[in-house]
């Protein structure tokens, strides 16, 4: 404990950024929020699960030196950013032609339509966020700030178990607020305009992954 006290104002700092970032609206919280109020808790955290996962996996790679390997292989995260811009315009196409269903039809189809299983929720959350090249320098950001030259190893054991913490926090705390009984019959009531909106999200966020050089 003591090597980590001279970098613990440090940490802080990149923690608040890191809480900052994940608890912002973007296309993991937007999914989790969605799939929590319309397909309910078991659901929403298997998807939040594997969004945190996802996350995990960007942190690992980017302290085990994944800056250095994006100057060497530019190339790869040319087709990560079509695969995952893709990925987000198909979530936008899935939310807008539930926007269009009218209410008869889509209880209809809901009653019809057997849910993800929570393994199915679990890699579509880690999709979400594994085909995002914006994660990546997110964390080379915030390892910058968390991980100062000359820092020993423990600090960066130290910032990512703390982002752990509050990624585990924030991913879950959100699936579990928005999977509540009120939240749920406040979305059937509102459930055209926020399938609308999500599409709106979608499908802008993956047209300025497309078109946003990196």
């Amino acid at each position: 404990m003591t090597e980590l006290t001279p970098y613990l104002p440090q940490l802080a700092v990149a923690w608040t950024a890191y809480f900052i970032a994940t608890a912002s609206p973007g296309p993991a919280i937007i999914a989790i929020i969605a799939t929590s109020i319309s397909q309910g808790r078991r659901a929403g955290l298997a998807l939040a699960s594997g969004v945190l996962t996802g996350s995990y996996i960007w942190a690992i790679l980017t302290a085990s030196g994944l800056s250095a390997l994006i100057r060497t292989y530019g190339e790869a995260l040319i087709v990560l950013k079509i695969v995952g811009g893709c990925y987000l315009l198909w979530l936008a196409w899935n939310a807008y032609r539930a926007a269009r269903r009218s209410e008869e039809t889509y209880r209809a189809q809901m009653a019809a339509m057997p849910a993800l299983s929570p393994r199915r929720q679990y890699l579509k959350g880690l999709g979400i966020h594994i085909t995002n090249p914006k994660a990546i320098f997110n964390w080379i950001m915030l390892t910058s700030l968390g991980m100062p030259p000359g820092a020993p190893g423990g600090v960066m054991a130290a910032f990512i178990a703390g982002c752990m913490v509050l990624g585990v926090c924030v991913f879950l705390g959100f699936a579990l607020v928005f999977s509540l009984g009120p939240v749920h019959r406040a979305y059937l009531k509102s459930r055209r305009v926020i399938e609308g909106v999500m599409a709106a999200f979608f499908a802008f966020a993956g047209f300025k992954l497309l078109t946003t050089r990196l």
